[in-house]
């Protein structure tokens, strides 16, 4: 799975190389043609640096969810826009441990459109928990985001 998540940022980077506004002469994308690109394509456009955009969280990447019922699943929602100029893939989301499964959206997000990283936590143990959910997108200065939840499980 991972690794079509960096075929698609390959390919979404291979389409804003070879894609030109015939007006103004800019390249541009076209996220409906990302599907029309094939696997090698997409993997050439994964190593291309010239087409990362930035990601600003509209939500705090950390969150407090105070007291919790043991046993009961919680979802976490962090909200972000994509406040760039290129398309934005979530390439990954992967979870600190197996009580929490993260979800990511599958479709890439355009410049100015906002997308959510949800992360389930089944509620299992008791005490205080922080649980990290770690991203992976086509993003600079940094390709890797942490967002974290805390919480005090109670019996």
């Amino acid at each position: 799975m991972k690794l079509t998540f960096i075929i698609l940022t390959a390919a979404i980077s291979f389409a804003a190389c070879n894609s030109t506004d015939k007006k103004t002469g800019e390249n541009t994308v076209n996220t409906s043609d990302t599907a029309k690109l094939t696997p090698d394509q997409i993997a050439k456009a994964g190593a291309d640096t010239a087409n990362f955009t930035t990601i600003q969280w509209l939500d705090s990447t950390t969150r407090d969810l105070g007291k919790l019922k043991a046993n009961q699943e919680v979802e976490v929602t962090f909200r972000f826009k994509n406040s760039g100029d290129k398309v934005l893939v979530v390439e990954s989301v992967s979870a600190s441990c197996g009580c929490t499964v993260p979800e990511k959206p599958e479709k890439p997000i355009p410049p100015g459109e906002e997308g959510v990283i949800k992360a389930k936590f089944n509620g299992s143990g008791h005490g205080v928990i922080s649980k990290n959910v770690n991203v992976i997108a086509n993003t600079n200065p940094q390709k890797n985001h942490t967002l974290t939840f805390t919480g005090d499980v109670q019996d």
